[in-house]
């Protein structure tokens, strides 16, 4: 039967059936009646909306909790994304206008903090008026723009990019480090199409050495080149880039060599695919076996956000968390990679030295009584507590307190000197706050390598320079900055003449709209150090550094226990009591100079790594780290946050507050508090600002009351605080991986 016979038994019914007195098999016919208002298209549109008008689309939340803020009314224009209007800056992209209203673009490339590349092309969303679709990311929004990001256009263009992305990818999913957390799995099963027609044999791409941190496998390289822009533009070094054209394009270092930032092990995080990814951490683990943990970094006074991810006793890896006033997204490499030193050389049991020098295992019970006897048979004065670097707030006061009870005043915290100056906090910490530093102009860094010594302050600092153009002068040791920098000098006497206007620096000083002088703590640790800052105090008088509406005088510290520990008031009475002590309790302190410590000295050692403390010690009281235990720090701004326990305490180990709460009891001199509620109390008598989580409380009085100091200054040029990035504190010195990257630094 042919084709047009078909078509007309379909249209013409069959006399049998219109004849058919069946009234169920009648067939209906209506008469359809065209108006002349309704030859006209527009006319028609116009006549239904009267008739029924649309309603207008719900509101959607913002993506991630995207905010906006308008400087002035004037700067804000209207689009409309999916037929919602939305209200935004002037200035904003595409992309970022369909976060505000709710509508999450996929994408490769663009990532907030690094600058546009838009060579993904998976951003693609149809604009009105557009003949072809447009990238979203590398577009700024128009005033009356209507964005339309889920049409067939938009879908099949976002499909054809990603067919294009899988056509080299390697099938290497089972086998890959980034399964289950991976933006190519991600998108591909949202936005990509359920076949591919590539038959072709995939490339290949040698992989490259980039050190004991990153592993790079290229060939599941994208050439998305997040990766080149942050080493460029983030961390400040040209180790990465692009190389080739067409098919033969890959990322490689130009020569062969290594990726040698403080901050190389970001790429991990903002590489989309499994090209670049944690070399510790290879073949460990899968992200949905691991529990995640908020906490704190502790290995330097930033505070840098964290989340510690373990399975079952051990931490697997350590991710950064956003925080937009200290960290934003990143971390340094210290942070990232030292987790595999809080399960090497750990301290399981309480031990007591025996007369031939070995320790031997005891319990509690004995250990503290031993630790008892010794503190009641000498006098109050030889009595000396020394805190650690890691130590929390909780266990310093707890330390205090005993002290206190055993008549001594003599308790400090490693790094802030045999005499530190504790009367105004304006003193001690960052009064501009970590994310503050981006309004300043000028910089005068003073005593301190803020690379080395606080490397995601060092990041804002940079970020400001490229921003803004800020100078940046520097006081001390010639050292290695990632920025356009002037070195004035190495010592006292370049702040001298800068005090005295006859430098060259001091009319871009006295020029700049917000000035900020930062000190190292380790200036602390010199003789002279109140002639210092007496001198540096005169410099901030002079160009107007501290205002009302800006105070731009700040000191860095070291270590996450040195602004807590000032807070509490852990100084001590005499200035030689170490070389006088006749008992010394060392809470984590292991970079006390030994020497100085009398032979007959009866030493407690009460840590959770078997370190530098450990070889002086008579008794050894194991304690938890920072990944097990509830603990407040302090950081260099001024900012109280806390640690969470993610695994349980190594052997027999007990948190530091707990250790001296039954100590004091062993002793006779019960300390009055048996729970983590009771000894905030306690904080909050004396430094309240502590309780205050996640909040940076300024200080009151400015640094300017201060009388000036009669003390003599030494012409000694200004030292190096931190001779090795990698290895600062017990946890670091243990770590596996922070060996190999010291011995790479070395070789370097």
């Amino acid at each position: 039967m042919g084709l047009g016979s078909l078509a007309s038994r379909v249209v013409r019914p069959s006399s049998r059936l219109l004849s058919s007195q069946n009234p169920r098999n009648l067939v209906h016919f209506r008469p359809i009646v065209s108006t002349t208002e309704l030859h006209n298209a527009d006319t028609a549109s116009a006549a239904q909306a009267q008739v029924d008008p649309a309603p207008p689309p719900p509101p959607r939340a913002p993506v991630g909790g995207a905010r906006v803020h308008f400087s002035s009314p004037e700067d804000a224009i209207e689009v409309f994304v999916d037929g919602y209007p939305v209200k935004i800056p002037k200035g904003m992209t595409v992309l970022q206008a369909c976060e505000i209203a709710g509508v999450d673009i996929p994408r490769f490339c663009y990532h907030s903090r690094l600058s546009i590349a838009g060579n993904c092309r998976m951003c693609l969303v149809e604009v009105e008026k557009s003949p072809k679709p447009v990238a979203s990311c590398a577009m700024p929004a128009l005033p009356g723009m209507k964005i339309k990001t889920d049409t067939p256009l938009a879908k099949k263009a976002r499909e054809g990019v990603m067919e294009f992305l899988l056509m080299n990818h390697p099938l290497d999913c089972p086998i890959c480090d980034q399964g289950g957390e991976c933006d190519l799995q991600d998108q591909s099963m949202a936005f990509g199409s359920d076949r591919g027609r590539f038959t072709d044999v995939k490339r290949s791409v040698v992989d490259k050495n980039l050190g004991p941190l990153v592993k790079t496998v290229m060939t599941r390289c994208i050439q998305c080149t997040r990766c080149v822009r942050f080493a460029t533009e983030v961390a400040g070094v040209q180790d990465l880039g692009m190389l080739g054209r067409g098919s033969g394009e890959e990322i490689g270092t130009y020569v062969e060599k290594l990726m040698t930032s403080e901050l190389s092990g970001n790429v991990i995080d903002i590489c989309p695919v499994g090209a670049l990814t944690s070399k510790p951490f290879a073949f460990k683990a899968r992200n949905w076996e691991l529990k995640g943990t908020e906490s704190i970094d502790v290995t330097d006074a930033v505070g840098s956000n964290i989340r510690i991810d373990s399975r079952g006793p051990e931490v697997m890896r350590i991710v950064p968390r956003l925080n937009e006033d200290i960290n934003e997204e990143w971390i340094s490499d210290k942070t990232r990679f030292c987790y595999d030193g809080l399960k090497r050389q750990r301290l399981n049991d309480p031990m007591i030295r025996g007369a031939d020098g070995r320790f031997k295992a005891v319990s509690w019970r004995d250990a503290l009584a031993v630790v008892a006897e010794a503190a009641h048979q000498v006098k109050p004065e030889e009595i000396v507590g020394i805190a650690g670097k890691l130590s929390d707030a909780e266990s310093m006061i707890a330390l205090k307190d005993l002290l206190n009870r055993l008549g001594s005043n003599n308790v400090w915290c490693e790094g802030n000197g045999p005499q530190p100056n504790a009367d105004l906090r304006s003193g001690y910490i960052m009064n501009s706050g970590i994310a503050g530093l981006e309004k300043a102009d000028v910089f005068l860094l003073i005593g301190t390598q803020p690379r080395v010594e606080a490397a995601m302050v060092n990041a804002r600092i940079r970020k400001t320079v490229r921003a803004t153009h800020a100078k940046v002068g520097y006081v001390g040791l010639p050292t290695d900055f990632n920025y356009d920098h002037q070195h004035l000098g190495s010592g006292p006497q370049a702040l001298v003449d800068i005090a005295e206007g006859c430098h060259p620096f001091c009319s871009i000083l006295k020029n700049a709209k917000n000035p900020a002088i930062i000190v190292g703590a380790g200036l602390f640790e010199r003789k002279d150090k109140d002639a210092i800052f007496s001198v540096v105090e005169n410099i901030a008088k002079q160009n107007n550094v501290v205002r009302p509406d800006w105070n731009g005088y700040n000191v860095l510290l070291l270590n996450a226990s040195q602004a807590a520990a000032l807070d509490l008031g852990l100084v001590p009475e005499s200035i030689n009591s170490v070389e006088s002590a006749k008992f010394l309790y060392l809470m984590g302190a292991d970079d006390v100079d030994f020497e100085k410590v009398p032979k007959d000295a009866f030493v407690v050692y009460q840590g959770h790594h078997g370190d530098k403390g450990v070889y002086r010690a008579n008794v050894i009281l194991p304690a938890a780290a920072f990944s097990e235990k509830e603990g407040t720090y302090e950081n260099t701004e001024g900012c109280a946050q806390q640690t969470l326990p993610a695994v349980p305490t190594v052997g027999d180990a007990r948190e530091d507050w707990k250790i001296i709460r039954a100590l004091s009891e062993v002793a006779g001199l019960r300390l009055p508090y048996d729970s983590l509620r009771a000894i905030r109390s306690r904080i909050k008598t004396v430094a309240p600002n502590l309780l205050q989580v996640d909040e940076r409380e300024a200080a009151t009085f400015s640094a300017s009351i201060k009388p000036e100091s009669t003390e003599k200054m030494e012409m000694v040029d200004f030292g190096s605080t931190i001779a090795n990035f990698y290895m600062t504190d017990a946890i670091t010195r243990a770590s596996k991986i922070m060996a190999q990257c010291s011995s790479l630094l070395a070789k370097k």
